[in-house]
């Protein structure tokens, strides 16, 4: 019994001490956008300015404009790949939505001048009270 405690200490402890390595080697930990904390902002994209948030009776209503020298198909096949395992549905190119959100990605420019809005708003359904 001692001996597997000590053979699996030989396989942990060394993971464990390249662990704070790897961070240094400049594996970036994941960053999410400022006003819509459950969605990722992938490697590429920086936010500009500040986006805005607030609440409604319907939901929430969150907007953040992005830039970087990506090109529009790497943000989308990134979206578009990421979006569905955290419960998104995409229902467009660039559009998706999840329980009563709906979120579209907004281009302008191309890449290395990519400007990429994301809109947050409720889905409005008609006889909704």
């Amino acid at each position: 019994m001692l001996l597997k405690n000590f053979q699996a200490a030989l396989v942990v402890v060394p993971l464990v001490l390249t662990l704070p390595t790897l961070a240094a080697l400049g594996a970036e930990a994941p960053r999410f956008i400022s006003v819509i904390e459950d969605l990722p902002l992938m490697t590429g994209l920086n936010e500009v300015g500040e986006g805005v948030q607030f609440s409604t009776a319907q939901g929430r209503i969150a907007e953040v404009t992005t830039t970087g020298t990506i090109s529009k198909a790497t943000v989308l096949v990134f979206y578009e790949s990421t979006l569905p395992q955290l419960g998104w549905t995409r229902v467009g190119r660039g559009r998706f939505t999840r329980e009563d959100e709906t979120l579209e990605l907004v281009f302008e420019g191309a890449a290395p001048n990519l400007s990429v809005r994301f809109a947050l708003a409720p889905v409005f359904q008609k006889n909704k009270p």
